[in-house]
């Protein structure tokens, strides 16, 4: 865990840099006006503050092709290279061409950082602390900024201040954030598994994650591959095996799924429930189309179903089968072979062995998830591309983990795979194979694996045993090929993870039902996030705060005016980093929808505040006093939701295989809004005054709040693949 903290840490430092850049040009431009003598020249003036915007911009158009295509990694390394390149060319610009040339490399850097920093922790973060490890980046942004003003406010202060320092200095910190990506941040296991690395993206997963055991999650990023498909929501009690009725033996019942414990030497039992239940996820609230809210996107309420049962305990991993072994654990003393790289893997001829036949299912060195023996599988063949169930032999899809593991992958999640036997219509056997997350809502004392099943209409449960009520997301795996079915119709026809990956990204992918809706989502909050008026208030700061007397008592202190406004700036930044403390507390806690939800309000409060006092003269004092409350209040709040979690959504909801593309889509959306909010200010400011601009950012603030309420789920403590799984539900639901 402290491996993920560190590497999170370590990788927003690159937004560190980015709030350092945009706090040293707002000092700097005053002496560059100066020197080039630019006072007469507003464009070009306008163009040295603009340009990193600009080329922010621009990189972003293709940087989640590219991420996505060679690495997040290799991408946040060329980021850092910019901003050092970008800082010497800045000290140096011997006029202002070059200095438009160093700000153009510099937008670039900060475009890359912006856009890649939420995927890269999104990625690298376990599920409990993915929110607070996210919202470093706007800490550490913050921070800089901060950092940057003390620097710029001491060089004001001196006889001749050079602004090519002052920018320049950024090479010093972006020289260190260089040897970070190049000597300690790993690439993102996700993106190694998309690409068919296993070997290293298993190593990555267990320095990340501070234990050697990670064969849950790896085998949750392997079906992070798949985009879209079909998928249901079923309902199962889980419950000991030896607790079932004879007429309930789970060799006979084809529906069941056994689920093995080597450290308990008990083996469980999973089916499904014949009757609606009122716990179930899928039946708590009734149809998931019937909405009790009109307009609620019933997304929401399928996530909100989620996180209303879980314990007190919050999503601080996993409690589903805390005892159930790894579904990799082998039969016997069989050498464990972890040769799934593609590199390693021979792709000819070469058969992978299946486990149909030859041992009891009975066996409690089995995988997790198995199942019976089928009057199909007496005769089944080993297939070409064997199964993600083999096991046993000299070769497995899956490589061989411990033991004692457990397949839970956070958040109260647990992942696993059934394979069932149907008759087609042609009375044909035919199999089928899906894989099933599962999740825990049961109510009690947490951990407790009691329960009752008074509530449960019409299902057959073991009666006074101990069980688990348990919702399941059933779809079909990412590693099984239709394709494949056709070519050898007995067993589930696997392909090789490699395989998978060498799909790659596709532009139809961004089509998928569930791809579109989080587009809907991703670009909706960044639209919002934009026009709700950050720049507006960041704008009139500055003159509020002369409003209320800080600047004469600074100037009573020998202070310029320049250096005032610099002082000013800087502390209005420091009154930012405790309140995104408390965000970064939260975020796991109340979560990403609720804080949202909370903060909103308080920016709408705030904003008709400052319209009311732009309308109304209550006095020189009182107008100073309220409007300078109401400029930090907006800022603390902002900082605390509307700031960060754009971002961290962004970065979350979104499946592996089209993550940096959508990103950068989102990303795209967001600079040229920050372009738009920015060059129509003053022109707003013009024709409908400052009482008007913030009234409409008011009204979108409003716009805001009911556009979370109806349509941004939560998603804290879920693991991505889950999110994205949910999101397909959520979008087929929909349409239907």
């Amino acid at each position: 865990m402290s491996g993920a903290v560190l590497v999170a840490v370590a990788a927003a430092i690159g937004n560190l840099l980015q709030g350092w850049d945009n706090a040293t040009i707002a000092g700097s431009v005053l002496y560059i006006k100066k020197e080039f003598n630019l006072e007469s020249e507003p464009t070009i003036e306008g163009l040295i503050v603009a340009m990193s915007l600009i080329g922010a911009t621009l990189i972003t158009t293709c940087s989640g092709a590219i991420a996505d295509s060679i690495g997040r990694r290799p991408m946040l390394i060329v980021s850092s290279m910019l901003y050092f390149v970008s800082g010497l060319v800045m000290l140096w610009s011997p006029n202002v061409y070059v200095l438009l040339l160093a700000r153009l490399l510099d937008g670039f850097g900060i475009g890359l950082a912006v856009t890649l920093i939420p995927v890269y922790i999104s990625e690298t973060a376990p599920p409990e602390i993915r929110g607070l490890l996210n919202t470093l980046p706007q800490f550490t942004g913050s921070g800089g900024m901060f950092l940057s003003y003390c620097m710029v406010f001491g060089m004001s202060l001196m006889n001749s201040p050079s602004w090519r320092l002052m920018l320049g200095v950024l090479s010093i910190p972006s020289l260190f954030y260089f040897a970070l990506t190049i000597f300690f941040l790993p690439e993102s296991p996700r993106w190694l598994v998309s690409k068919g690395r296993m070997v290293e993206a298993k190593r990555v997963l267990q320095r990340l994650r501070g234990r050697e055991d990670v064969a849950g999650e790896m085998a949750l990023l392997v079906e992070g591959l798949g985009v879209g498909g079909e998928t249901s929501i079923e309902e199962y009690i889980i419950g000991p095996a030896n607790e079932l009725h004879d007429d309930q033996e789970p060799t006979i019942d084809e529906d069941q799924i056994k689920l093995y414990g080597p450290e308990e030497g008990v083996s469980w039992i999973a089916r499904p429930v014949t009757g609606q239940s009122t716990l179930g996820l899928a039946s708590r609230h009734g149809s998931i189309a019937n909405q009790t809210v009109p307009l609620m996107d019933p997304l929401v309420t399928l996530f909100g179903s989620v996180h209303e049962k879980l314990p007190d305990t919050g999503s601080k991993g996993s409690m589903l089968f805390p005892h159930f072994g790894s579904m990799f654990s082998v039969a016997g003393n069989q050498p464990r072979n972890e040769e799934w790289d593609e590199e390693s893997v021979a792709r000819d001829g070469e058969d992978y062995p299946s486990d149909a036949g030859g041992e009891s299912d009975d066996n409690l060195q089995s995988p997790l998830i198995s199942r019976q023996t089928t009057s199909m599988e007496k005769d089944m063949i080993a297939p070409a591309h064997g199964s993600i169930l083999s096991t046993r032999g000299n070769g497995s899809l899956v490589h061989a983990g411990e033991p004692g593991s457990s397949m839970g992958i956070g958040g109260g999640w647990q992942l696993a795979w059934k394979w069932t036997e149907r008759e087609g219509q042609d009375g044909t056997k035919e199999g089928g194979f899906k894989r099933i997350y599962l999740h825990q809502h049961q109510e009690g004392v947490p951990g407790s694996r009691r329960g009752s099943i008074v509530s449960i209409a019409g299902g057959d449960g073991p009666g006074n045993s101990e069980f688990i009520q348990a919702a399941a997301l059933v779809s079909q795996p990412a590693l099984f090929s239709k394709e494949l079915m056709g070519q050898h119709p007995v067993g589930p026809a696997m392909m090789h993870p490699s395989e998978a990956a060498a799909k790659g990204p596709s532009w139809r992918d961004l089509f998928e039902p569930g791809v579109k809706h989080a587009l809907f989502v991703g670009v909706g909050i960044q639209i919002l996030q934009q026009f709700s008026g950050i720049n507006g208030v960041l704008y009139y700061t500055p003159q509020i705060l002369e409003q209320a007397g800080v600047g004469v008592l600074l100037s009573n202190l020998g202070i310029s005016s320049v250096s005032s406004s610099l002082l000013i700036s800087g502390l209005t930044t420091l009154l930012m980093l405790p309140c995104i403390a408390i965000a970064m507390r939260l975020m796991d806690i109340t979560g990403r929808r609720s804080l949202l939800l909370t903060t909103i309000p308080v920016l709408i409060v705030t904003l008709i505040v400052l319209v009311i006092g732009s309308l109304i003269n209550m006095g020189k004092i009182a107008n100073a006093a309220i409007s300078t409350i109401s400029v930090v209040g907006y800022f603390c709040t902002f900082v605390m939701g509307f700031g960060p979690v754009p971002n961290i959504l962004c970065a979350e909801i979104f499946p592996t295989r089209v993550r940096g593309l959508c990103i950068a889509i989102c990303a795209l959306t967001f600079w040229i809004c920050d372009i738009i909010v920015t060059y129509t200010l003053p022109v707003m400011l013009t024709s409908v005054g400052l009482a008007g601009v913030f009234g409409m950012y008011a009204v979108v603030c409003v716009i805001s709040w009911f556009f979370v309420f109806l349509k941004v789920p939560e998603t804290k403590g879920m693991p991505l693949e889950v999110i994205s799984e949910f999101f397909s539900v959520g979008a087929k639901q929909k349409s239907n």
